[in-house]
């Protein structure tokens, strides 16, 4: 299957083994595109491809002019400052520059016409990823403010540029897939609201960068036995359930009810070694390679615990002499634990088992304590709301409109006040619940609502985000005497089970997501609901005879092509969902879930991922100043370092040698030095003194023997000169 992480992390790898062609160079980078390349790649991969060191643009850095630089960053004016500034400094001895995403037109011809960059540049590359693969089939922009940009009133002049943005964004996640899909887009009944035409302006910008791409890369897309892949374009509005609902999976559950923080990684805070001499409180990451969580993730919290259990006891069977501990059984979520510090030997399963048992335990215990269900025992787990005094399946109700037994319900009204009035349901979840069941109304009285604030006892911010509902396109109100049709279902509707599972009925609720991809593979989507940005007779490709379109993906064969022709292996077709506004982990599950079953790759595609206390802030958001929001494209704009365009430091120049004078002899000393007559006298050519009192001669006469006698200097001045010279070489 594909995995949008191993498409990019080729595209990128792929990129720098073919520049750096077995010879060493410099990886430059910035903040954001080291964002993106730690995201999918390990630095031992990259410093592994003849990479000497990676070096961030906006650090000091030392001029090396012996060496290459490949340049892989964000296409910012700043960034771009940066660049011209080791230009002007000839910082390496050529660069080859590498962009994350499309460089604006402004900024590109600021480079072409500096002719001291264009002797430096070697290569000038578009790569279209600027974008976070997540998980195997979920990609991110991780830009939470995304949603206020398409959605509050006050940032209207924001949104032309922000689209052409996640319009470059989209055209990434498909260059890397290496798809030309035919694209579709969300089109509702009812504009309502300003906002209703988000998606057929996106869509055009999608389908005009996407065919550009294509009419300067001849090698897109790749020759391919698959049918064209198909990109639908969706926002928020068209399911306003799916962000407040409770969903009961185990990845949803644990973001809506922990504290999982979510940065450039994904963790959550768990014990290590809980009652140990070494126990420490410790941030795991929650990832891909964690094989108990891709497992698990999309399992209902009732499969999930039956799982780790069952998995584990497996664990013990194989392997008895662990610990004595496993003579006493696993039986429960703290027997287990208690069996996991006894593992040190098994130190990554450990920690696996650690966070998840914690994960499971935890979500349990705060179903009990905010009476959000009650628990039988951990071994089997129905997931009911009457502990809190919730009938059966109340919030799906309002979800689905229908009961357990797929009827209409009665006396609703009455169970959602009950349900208000309860004390120990939380404040957020009676703002959910509220909710839910205005939207199930498609709007209710004023003074109806008055009503049931105040049994909620909310404040006055919550009324405003009810209010702000009619933002995306929900009605919230209406008049008394108003008679409203019904809203038309988006999809066909479909035939309740003839057996329901009582274990699932908190989890009957289809998301929209769901319901758009199984009427994609049944061929029966509405195309005045789902338009086209190109009609399939103009596009040249009919979706019915989908086979047929492999004409689209002849080209001459490249080092990318290789790439993106062999990412997957298999002849499915792929489907792209984007969703504006964020999108809920329940439409994530849905995704994977309908694409094993009709036999497609389904990627999903959003500007960051919603939990329900997130989508809550963010809609009562949108009736704020904009100002306080703190929206990136309205703050300063960063600016290069100052130190880029200070001249770097010159070495300093070693001090000359301190040279010691040396002593002259008086010249006048010579004049008059005596002869040596008497030393003479006793001389004898035989080598012998002349008479018993002669005196050897000194071992330097006999080194100068055969040499022009000289006269020795007197001792004080012999003794000063050496003295001079040792302390020189001392120095």
């Amino acid at each position: 299957m594909v995995s949008i992480i191993d498409a990019q992390r080729e595209v990128i790898l792929s990129t720098l083994r073919h520049i750096t062609r077995d010879d060493w160079k410099v990886l430059v980078v910035d903040p954001d595109s080291k964002r993106l390349i730690d995201n999918v790649v390990e630095q031992d991969e990259i410093l592994n491809l003849n990479i000497t060191n990676i070096e961030q643009i906006t650090d000091r850095r030392p001029t090396n002019r012996d060496v290459e630089a490949i340049y892989l960053l964000t296409p910012q004016p700043w960034i771009v400052d940066c660049l011209m500034a080791d230009f002007e400094k000839r910082k390496y001895r050529r660069a080859h520059l590498v962009w994350m995403s499309l460089l604006h037109p402004v900024l590109r011809d600021r480079i072409d016409q500096s002719k001291i960059a264009r002797e430096q540049i070697a290569l000038f590359r578009v790569l279209n990823a600027e974008f976070y693969p997540r998980e195997s089939h979920m990609v991110t922009f991780r830009d939470p403010w995304s949603f206020p940009i398409l959605f509050h009133p006050a940032c209207n002049h924001l949104v032309r540029q922000h689209m052409e943005d996640v319009a470059q964004k989209i055209v990434g996640v498909c260059v890397a897939l290496g798809e030309y899909p035919t694209i579709r887009y969300y089109r509702p009944r009812e504009a309502r609201h300003e906002a209703s035409i988000l998606c057929s302006h996106l869509a055009r910008f999608v389908q005009d960068e996407l065919d550009l791409y294509a009419k300067f890369h001849e090698d897109f897309p790749p020759p391919s036995t698959r049918p064209r892949g198909a990109l639908y374009i969706t926002d928020r509005s068209m399911d306003l359930f799916a962000p407040f609902l409770h969903e009961f999976t185990y990845q949803a559950m644990a973001h809506d009810l922990l504290p999982i923080k979510e940065d450039d990684k994904i963790s959550y805070r768990t014990v290590i070694n809980e009652g140990r001499p070494d126990q420490q409180d410790k941030d795991v990451e929650i990832a891909e390679k964690d094989k108990l969580w891709t497992d698990n993730r999309h399992r209902h919290m009732k499969d999930t615990i039956e799982k780790l259990m069952a998995d584990f006891q497996r664990f013990i069977k194989d392997n008895p002499n662990f610990t004595k501990a496993s003579e006493g059984g696993a039986n429960s979520l703290n027997a287990i634990k208690d069996m996991m510090a006894g593992l040190p030997e098994f130190q990554n399963m450990k920690e696996s088992y650690g966070l998840h048992l914690g994960m499971a335990q935890e979500s349990m215990n705060r179903f009990q304590s905010w009476k959000l269900a009650e628990l039988g025992s951990v071994e089997q787990v129905i997931l009911l709301l009457q502990g809190n005094g919730i009938p059966t399946d109340s919030m799906q109700i309002l979800a689905t409109g229908l009961d357990e037994d797929y009827k209409k319900p009665k006396g609703l009204a009455d169970q959602v006040v009950r349900m208000l009035d309860e004390d120990d349901i939380q404040k957020t979840d009676r703002l959910r619940l509220l909710i839910m069941y205005i939207l199930y109304r498609d709007g209710i009285l004023r003074g109806d609502l008055e009503k049931l604030h105040a049994h909620a006892r909310l404040i006055p911010q919550d009324r405003q985000t009810i209010d702000n509902l009619a933002l995306l396109g929900a009605r919230t109100d209406r008049k008394l005497k108003e008679r409203r049709p019904p809203p038309l279902p988006l999809f066909t509707p479909k035939a309740p089970p003839t057996s329901p599972q009582d274990d699932y009925a908190l989890s009957r609720y289809e998301p929209a997501v769901q319901l758009l991809l199984e009427a994609h593979a049944n061929g029966t989507l509405d195309s005045q609901i789902f338009a086209y940005t190109k009609p399939p007779l103009l596009d040249g490709a009919n979706e019915l005879s989908q086979t047929s379109a492999t004409s689209l993906r002849s080209a001459k064969p490249t080092w990318a092509k290789t790439r993106a022709a062999n990412v997957g292996g298999e002849n499915r077709q792929r489907v792209i969902v984007f969703m504006a506004g964020g999108a809920t982990y329940s439409e994530s599950r849905a995704c994977y879930e309908v694409g094993r079953a009709t036999g497609r790759e389904v990627v999903l595609v959003t500007s960051h991922m919603l939990t329900p206390e997130l989508f809550l802030r963010q809609v009562g958001d949108l009736s704020a100043d904009k100002r306080r929001l703190n929206i990136p494209a309205e703050m300063v704009k960063p600016q290069a370092p100052a130190h880029l365009f200070e001249p770097d430091p010159q070495p300093k120049a070693a001090p000359p040698p301190q040279v010691q004078p040396v002593p002259q002899r008086a010249p006048a000393a010579v004049a008059v030095a005596a002869p040596p007559t008497q030393q003479m006298a006793g001389v004898n050519l035989n080598g012998r003194a002349n008479g018993a009192g002669a005196q050897p001669v000194p071992q330097q006469q006999v080194a100068n023997s055969s040499a022009k006698l000289t006269k020795e200097p007197p001792a004080e001045k012999k003794k000063k000169h050496h003295f001079g010279f040792g302390k020189k070489s001392k120095e």
